[in-house]
């Protein structure tokens, strides 16, 4: 039984602080940054800063109602705030559209960083096209470009050089927009063009047909006849309303020639250019609207070779009126529209009958300038790059960035890669094995997450996640060439649907080593159990050509909903060993609080159970979706050691490292070994063996170059930890447990003594235990490593006297004889007053020193141990106790049975009064700690069969008709199955009736009356033979039965059967007899068990005598005599009363009569 002792020992163990710790990132002192949670502040965490200030970047998609703004966050001062960018100032186009910056961040190799708004849009005509948009900026929050590698403008210069775009309030123009144009309207302003006015109103009418506006439509017009004049440039007026004024106060030029090369050659050349307002990267066109054939017609292939080099559409309309009022034939004029006229002729030609009619071709020629918005032909998808989402996932790479364009080609989705090497984006078709054109409208998702894979040799892999892929979910393994080629190296399909494998995707170098070894990859929504959004996160190790799946993570096991993967962040020499880990997020964990696990890496892999789960409950801020994005590249705090950041809603938490401390730690004790037999010292006024322990400590850590630092240690040292009972106590006062602290420098070695001394004891051979436990002490910046031990061990041997082996081989032989002797066929029987064995027993070592010798005495329950006598006088102590269930161990020359030794000794037992066994059975085993040579004569059993003999007494009384018979126990063990037998004479010579059975009263018995027998064969006494027979038994009467089967006879107890018997007077009437004895017989009798009744010991008889009656004759004188002397005694008694006055009665007085 453990003891108070032993439990404060457990108690005080249990509360060191930091003994079971195996972490290295610390939650006691979060720096956590808050600011609005509707802004959804803490969406993404970027660790930012060079050698000198760190500074934690935090994404903000929703602030300012959607338009997005990044969080500069000082990690100076505890107490310091973060700083908006408010980017909206110095990039005006942000405030055009809820963009949600801040959604993705990623550093670059200039110290500054990028962050994208994916869902910023633009409208296109009648449609808004969310193409997404990033900025860089620098280290002051300062815009550095604008980054639209989906728009129609290119980059120039070097890699980082500012857009054109970058600064204008106004947007760049959208990719594949029909509205961003460039156009210049050529009007034939001749004589022969009448009415003017129906040029105007055509010129009015396609004009509001125009998408007017910064980013989209610009027009300008240019009017010809016999010279050229530019009406006005393109942009010179920038609204619809401005433009339709200008048309509304155009001027017919006049002229009697029709110069319309010239005009072709003036638009195409000067019109487009800059210097007029030309946009590069607008779709140039041009509309020429004539009514006759040119007077430079010979120039015009020329002209028209001029607009073929600089990429003009030409759309040509030829107006009739002049040839049908003049009844000419038009085929010529109409030839030289077509050829003016891009082709197809169907498409870019018009005609019409006058200028009148110029209105009727408006809605015509808008749809073919403005091809329906989104389709294609047959109600085909029109969407190429318009709603790519530029932006929704971001991978640095070395030379530049991948970027994922989720909405591109119809939600498809798609990448673009935009480094040195040039903007390089895959067509529709580069995935069609991947993602067949027959699931084109499935929306897959493509470039959900973004990654690359460095494989050795130099060999780069992108990597895309498409989370929506026939609902399971896939991700992709490519190599893009500068052309735009995709090479598929291999794709991983997700498990499971509705899962959203690949929306995560982390690739990990686990030595550093510029090489990846493994990737993650994330379904956050995968059903775990009670179809609970679990979450998984896969594990994929990279081959030579191949990627091999690894198994899994493995978070928390308990049901619920936790999106574990939502977020996933590589940490390197996360547990200093030079080797990276990881950290995943689980937002909704804990009721939607969040946590974060951290898993450790190891050579060519990642642990798969996690080291730490930090939950936010522990944090000590009432945090909700912690775990929505991380960051753990950076040292924030100057340390030495990368800390990580996590992202929560509304929230922004730094977690520090704490240097990872292994403490090594031994013990030598002297003397070695504790002597059994020489005490060096006294304690507590007994003799006692003395010991002493050294104890050293030395902490070393994982790193490379580790810091001066200190180490504050507490320590428990113990001795015989967990065992009960106390063999060893320490000098100090206490008694089995001893707890310090010490401080030493990392590095060095410190080392303490403790004294302690060893009790008396019984236990010899078991060495003793001295432990030693150790963890540190309010250690701010230090925890101990989890791979290492805590507790060391020393056993302390006793010192045994066996020889040079140090080895007790023993030789035990144990003889024991009984007093009693019997066999199956003839078992002992236990006589009345006897309940006493004795059991000579021998125990002798041949051999070396036997410690704790004992030996146990193993009894049945009809058997009790009474008392152990030594039969020599002997060195040897025997001491015996009790331990329960019939055993009794007894020591043997405590503490040790020495060699050559000899012990005897007589066992006295006793009988059970209460339990009864048909065998008495003795077990005797000698046992020790030392080894035994020969454990066959260790044991002895001895086995003899009994029977026991009960003590009863049989009885009767009461009168010849009326017998009581009793039988009582007085025996000490109760009976049962035991029968009352009697035999009564019934019937005599020819059956006539002698004595019969009137009534049985019976007290705790069973009793039934069997008639005489039939067939028994007796010889019946004739009534007149009387006179010389005097006794009637069974012999010549036929006797009847009675049996009782008696109840229990409890120690003591008793059981009475009374007989009530008539004698009937007609078997003796009319004979001559003196005296007859009617003699009846009773016995007792046991049914099978352990009982025995002695032959003959339990029988009685009962005796009734009947005698003959004789007459007496009485003479006639005694009768007389007898009657004379009674009446004169009659006179004489009647005398003396008259003499007394006893027949007198007096008178009453005169007065008495008057009163009455």
């Amino acid at each position: 039984m453990w003891g108070v002792e032993s439990r404060g020992m457990l108690l005080a163990l249990f509360l060191l602080p930091g003994l079971c710790e195996g972490f290295n990132i610390d939650v006691g002192q979060p720096r956590v940054f808050q600011a609005s949670p509707e802004s959804q502040f803490g969406y993404r965490v970027l660790q930012w800063g060079g050698d000198g200030n760190k500074w934690l970047l935090v994404g903000a998609p929703w602030d300012g109602n959607g338009q997005g703004d990044i969080y500069k966050c000082s990690m100076g001062l505890q107490n310091s705030s973060c700083a908006k960018a408010s980017l909206g100032a110095v990039a005006p186009w942000l405030r055009s559209s809820a963009g949600h910056l801040g959604m993705t961040l990623v550093d670059s190799k200039d110290g500054g960083f990028v962050a994208c708004a994916p869902l910023w849009s633009q409208e296109c005509g009648t449609s808004v096209f969310s193409s997404g948009r990033c900025v860089q900026l620098n280290e002051e929050l300062q815009l550095v470009g604008t980054i639209a590698p989906t728009a129609q403008s290119e980059w120039g210069g070097t890699y980082w050089d500012v857009l054109r775009c970058a600064t204008l309030v106004s947007p760049c123009p959208l990719p594949g927009c029909s509205t961003y144009m460039d156009i210049i309207l050529v009007l034939d302003g001749s004589n022969s063009i009448y009415p003017w006015e129906e040029v105007q109103a055509f010129l009015g009418n396609i004009l509001g047909r125009f998408f007017i506006g910064p980013g989209q439509t610009q027009v300008g017009v240019l009017q010809y006849g016999e010279r050229l004049v530019q009406e006005w440039a393109l942009g010179q007026h920038p609204t619809a309303q401005r433009l339709l004024e200008a048309a509304r106060n155009l001027t017919r030029q006049e002229g009697r020639e029709t110069r319309t090369a010239m005009a072709i050659r003036q638009a195409c050349t000067e019109s487009f250019s800059p210097a007029q307002g030309g946009r590069p990267g607008a779709t140039r066109l041009l509309l020429v609207v004539t009514d006759g054939e040119s007077h430079d017609g010979d120039e015009l292939p020329a002209a028209l070779a001029e607009c073929d080099r600089h990429n003009v559409t030409r759309y040509a309309i030829a107006v009739l009126g002049h040839y049908l009022r003049r009844q000419q034939d038009p085929e010529d004029f109409i030839r030289e529209i077509k050829s003016i006229a891009s082709d197809p002729d169907e498409k870019y030609f018009f005609n019409v009958t006058d200028e009148a009619a110029l209105s009727d071709i408006v809605d015509a020629l808008g749809d073919r300038i403005f091809s329906l918005e989104g389709t294609h032909g047959d109600n085909e998808s029109a969407f190429e790059l318009e709603m790519s989402q530029i932006g929704f996932s971001i991978h640095h790479l070395e030379d530049g960035i991948l970027f994922g364009m989720v909405g591109a080609y119809d939600w498809e989705g798609g990448v673009l890669e935009e480094s040195q090497r040039g903007r390089i984006v895959p067509p529709r078709e580069a995935f069609q094995e991947e993602f067949p054109l027959e699931l084109k409208n499935h929306a897959a998702y493509l470039g959900y997450s973004v990654s690359s894979l460095q494989l050795p040799g130099g060999q780069r892999l992108f990597v895309a996640g498409a989370p929506r892929f026939q609902h399971k979910g896939k991700v992709v393994l490519f190599q893009l060439d500068p052309t735009g080629t995709v090479t598929v190296a291999q794709a991983l399909m997700g498990e499971q649907i509705g899962s959203y494998f690949g929306s995560e995707v982390l690739a990990l170098d686990l030595e550093g080593d510029g090489d990846s070894d493994l990737l993650l990859v994330a379904a956050p929504t995968y059903l775990g159990g009670q179809s609970r959004e679990m979450g998984r996160v896969y594990v994929y190790r990279v081959g030579q050509d191949r990627l091999i799946p690894a198994g899994s993570l493995h978070p928390e096991p308990r049901p619920q909903d936790s999106r574990f993967g939502s977020a996933l962040g590589a940490v390197p020499n996360l547990s200093q060993d030079g080797l990276t880990g990881a950290v995943v997020g689980a937002p909704l964990e804990d009721g939607h609080r969040g946590a974060l696990y951290v898993f450790h890496g190891a050579p060519g892999t990642l642990l798969p159970q996690y080291k730490q789960r930090i939950e936010a409950a522990a944090l000590g801020w009432s945090l909700r979706y912690f775990g929505i994005s991380v960051d753990g590249r950076v040292d924030m705090d100057g340390d030495g050691l990368v800390d990580v950041a996590v992202g929560a809603q509304g929230a922004a938490v730094v977690l520090r490292s704490h240097w990872i401390v292994q403490v090594s730690a031994w013990m030598s004790v002297e003397p070695a070994a504790v002597s059994v037999t020489r005490r060096n010292c006294q304690r507590s006024g007994s003799s006692a063996v003395c010991l002493r322990a050294r104890i050293c400590f030395r902490a070393e850590t994982r790193a490379r170059n580790p810091v001066d630092m200190d180490i504050d240690l507490r320590y428990n040292v113990s001795l015989e930890e967990r065992i009960p009972g106390s063999r060893a106590a320490f000098d100090s006062g206490a008694r089995r447990l001893l707890q310090r602290r010490m401080e030493f420098p990392l590095g060095r070695q410190s080392c303490v003594r403790v004294p302690f001394h060893v009790l008396d004891t019984s236990d010899y051979l078991r060495p003793l235990s001295l432990t030693l436990t150790w963890a540190l002490d309010a250690a701010e910046r230090l925890v101990l490593d989890e791979a290492s031990p805590t507790t060391i061990r020393k056993l302390i041997p006793f010192f045994k006297d066996c020889g040079d082996d140090d080895e007790c081989v023993t030789d035990l032989v144990l003889k024991a004889t009984t007093d009693i002797v019997g066999s199956r066929q003839s078992p002992h029987i236990l006589r009345k007053g006897r309940r006493r064995m004795l059991v000579e027993v021998e125990l002798e070592n041949r051999k070396e020193n036997a410690y704790n010798a004992s030996l146990c005495l193993h009894l049945p329950g009809n058997l009790h141990f009474s008392s152990l006598v030594l039969q020599d006088p002997s060195t040897v102590k025997l001491e015996c106790s009790a331990l329960g269930g019939h055993r009794q161990h007894c020591s043997v020359g405590y503490p040790v049975f020495r060699s050559q030794a000899k012990v005897s000794f007589t066992l006295e037992l006793e009988f059970s009064c209460s339990v009864l066994l048909g065998h008495a059975e003795v077990m005797l085993q000698a046992t020790s700690d030392s080894t035994e040579a020969t454990p066959e004569d260790n044991v002895v059993k001895l086995s003899v069969p009994i029977l026991y003999e009960p003590d009863l007494f049989l009885s009767s009384s009461g009168p010849e008709f009326t017998t009581m018979v009793k039988v009582q126990n007085f025996g000490c063990y109760p009976i049962q199955n035991v029968t009352l037998h009697m035999a009564l004479p019934a019937l005599g010579h020819r059956q006539a009736t002698i004595l019969s059975v009137t009534r049985v009263l019976a007290d705790n018995a069973t009793c039934v009356l069997q008639p005489p027998p039939e067939g028994t064969q007796v010889v019946p006494v004739p009534p007149e033979d009387l006179l010389h027979v005097d006794r009637l038994d069974c012999s010549n009467t036929w006797c009847q039965e009675l049996s009782c089967r008696l109840g229990r006879l409890e120690r003591g107890g008793g059981v009475s059967v009374q007989l009530l018997r008539t004698l009937h007077n007609s078997f003796f009437s009319g004979v001559k007899f003196q005296s007859v004895r009617i003699v009846s017989s009773v016995w007792l009798g046991v049914a099978g068990g352990v009982l025995v009744l002695e032959k003959g010991a339990q029988r009685r008889e009962l005796v009734l005598e009947v005698l003959q009656g004789r007459r007496v004759p009485v003479s006639l004188w005694i009768l007389g005599g007898s009657a004379l002397g009674g009446l004169l005694l009659l006179a004489l008694l009647s005398l003396g009363l008259w003499r007394l006055g006893f027949f007198s009665h007096p008178k009453p007085s005169r007065e008495e009569d008057e009163e009455h």
